[in-house]
């Protein structure tokens, strides 16, 4: 089943906080939120206490001031400076929506390092993609899409009804290419003789591209396969492990200070170092598909 962007948000929340130890405090929107709100009604039989601090509610944070049990209205801190804290965007929420008290992994952090995951995934695995031109009898230099990193393999057709692509041996990718005759900068010479006419086909690497929106799909907006997800799920956890050790540097609260002793230091790091170790694991057996599923048999042969 395709994994969506909010899929695989919940499933980095699920490794770092496990299923039945998440002791986050959770209520709910009983009234719908604007933008521009600066107090909003949550649900007081769920919740026994919502300090001052953050809350998160959607993919936004808001700092809070205070919060009136008997009527369940919570004021936001300095009014509208308080809606879209850290970096977030303030937004509407609708009724029933979820609140979570001083989220431990918020989930625009768990984006932003699902992102930086997928983008350095690159160049160890890379995007196909294809394209075709038609030889031209006088023509050597063909340009190429603003999108391509580098060119995989060159094939051409050949005449009569054989239907077979024959691999060119000989072709100089141009990354540098003068704009005024190719406008993304990158063009191919083929040096081959192909038959005018008969077309030639591109196989081309590319970067992949990020997810935005909750509902994007993740091989299809990225282009990688969708068993790439538990490998970008472990190199998140990698990412973001190292704030838990942090944290034990900011013994203010009760909570930590009592769960400093039996949370030993480093637990964090280690958790961190057996992510890496599966994520360098599954990355080495996709490195290796990659060349076994789309193998590089055509180069540039020429003097």
């Amino acid at each position: 089943m395709a994994t969506t962007f909010d899929q695989l948000v919940r499933q980095v929340r699920q490794q770092l906080l496990g299923f039945a130890m998440n002791q986050e405090s959770v209520s709910f929107l009983t009234v719908a939120m604007l933008a521009g709100d600066t107090t909003f009604q949550v649900d007081g039989d769920s919740i026994a206490n919502l300090s001052r601090g953050l809350v998160e509610i959607d993919d936004e944070l808001i700092l809070t001031k205070k919060w009136d049990q008997s009527s369940g209205t919570v004021t936001v801190m300095a009014g509208v400076n308080g809606r879209g804290y850290e970096g977030t965007t303030a937004t509407t929420h609708a009724v029933n929506t979820l609140i979570t008290s001083n989220p431990a992994f918020p989930k625009t952090r768990i984006k932003e390092a699902i992102n930086q995951t997928i983008q350095c995934l690159y160049p160890e695995l890379v995007v196909f993609a294809s394209t075709e031109i038609t030889k031209l009898a006088p023509v050597v230099e063909y340009a190429l899409p603003a999108d391509l990193s580098d060119v995989w393999y060159v094939t051409a057709q050949l005449t009569g009804p054989s239907q077979i692509w024959q691999p060119l041996p000989n072709w100089r990718y141009n990354p540098k290419a003068d704009t005024t005759v190719f406008p993304s900068g990158k063009s191919l010479q083929v040096l081959d003789a192909v038959t005018p006419g008969r077309a030639i086909r591109i196989v081309y690497a590319k970067p992949p591209t990020l997810l935005v929106s909750g509902s994007d799909v993740f091989d299809v907006t990225t282009g990688y396969p969708d068993r790439y997800v538990d490998m970008v799920v472990f190199g998140t956890c990698m990412r973001l492990l190292p704030s838990l050790e942090s944290a034990r540097l900011q013994l203010q609260s009760v909570e930590t200070t009592e769960r400093a002793p039996l949370v030993p230091p480093q637990s964090a790091a280690k958790a961190m170092a057996m992510y890496a170790q599966l994520y360098q694991t599954r990355l080495a057996e996709e490195r290796e598909q990659l060349f076994s599923d789309v193998p590089n048999y055509a180069m540039f042969q020429g003097s």
